[in-house]
C-alpha cells in the first residue's frame, strides 16, 4: 500500500483527498496535517511514501518542508498540488526536491495516477503547468556568463533532442513518437542524460534545462 500523507489547510480539501486515496486500492491516507512543520514531523515518525503538499500554509510553508523532508534522506517523495497556475513558490519547491507539482483541478483519476509515478520514483509535472513555468521563468532566470562552462556540452545531439522533449513534459512513450525511436532507447537517454547531467529525476531535468535556455 502507499502511505499518503495529506498536508493542507484547508480542510474541506483534505477530506476530500482523503476520501478518494481511500477509495482506490493501492493506497491509503495515513494522516492530515494544516501545516509544514507538522508534516515534516510527522515524516520523521511514521512511514511515508508521498506527501501530497499544499504551497501555502501556515509556521511552515510547503516550499521549505519540501526541503526539510527532502533533507532527511529518507524514501518519502513529495508531490505539490497547488490552485495557482502560475506561482513562484511551486518553482521554488521543485528546487527544493519535490518530485512533480500538478494542479488541484486535475481528474481525480490523474490524481491517483500521479500518486503512484511519483511512489514509484518517476517524476510528474502538469503539462500546462511546465508550459506556463517556460513563460514565466525563462525570462527570469541567470544566464550563464561569458566563458563559463556549459552544461549542455556533454550531451550528444540526440540527447539534446530528448532534453528538449523532457523539458516539454513529454513522457517516454511521447518521445518514442515524436523521435522516432523506441521507447526502450528513450528510456536510455533519459538515463545518460540524469547521470551526465547530475540529475535527481526528470523534474530537475526540467529545471536544468530551463536554466540552459533550451
Amino acid at each position: 500500500m502507499i502511505k499518503v500523507l495529506l498536508a493542507d489547510d484547508q480542510s474541506l480539501v483534505r477530506s476530500g483527498f482523503r476520501m478518494l486515496i481511500d477509495s482506490a486500492d493501492d493506497m491509503e491516507a495515513v494522516g492530515e496535517v494544516d501545516n509544514g512543520l507538522e508534516a515534516v514531523e510527522i515524516v520523521k515518525s511514521r512511514p511515508v511514501d508521498v506527501v501530497l503538499m499544499d504551497i501555502r500554509m501556515p509556521i511552515m510553508d510547503g516550499t521549505e518542508a519540501t526541503k526539510q523532508i527532502v533533507a532527511l534522506g529518507g524514501d518519502t517523495k513529495v508531490l505539490v498540488l497547488t490552485t495557482f497556475d502560475l506561482d513562484e513558490y511551486v518553482f521554488a519547491a521543485l528546487r527544493n526536491g519535490a518530485s512533480g507539482f500538478m494542479l488541484k483541478d486535475m481528474l481525480p483519476g490523474d490524481l491517483l495516477d500521479a500518486i503512484r509515478s511519483v511512489a514509484a520514483g518517476d517524476a510528474v509535472v502538469a503539462p500546462s503547468a511546465t508550459r506556463r513555468l517556460l513563460t514565466q521563468f525563462a525570462s527570469k532566470l541567470p544566464h550563464s556568463s561569458a566563458g563559463a562552462h556549459d552544461p549542455l556540452e556533454v550531451l550528444t545531439d540526440r540527447e539534446r533532442e530528448v532534453l528538449a522533449q523532457v523539458a516539454q513534459g513529454a513522457n517516454n512513450a511521447e518521445i518514442s513518437e515524436r523521435l522516432f525511436m523506441a521507447e526502450g532507447t528513450v528510456k536510455t537517454h533519459v538515463g545518460r542524460l540524469l547521470n551526465k547531467m547530475g540529475a535527481r529525476d526528470r523534474v530537475h531535468l526540467v529545471l536544468i534545462a530551463l536554466e540552459c535556455g533550451l
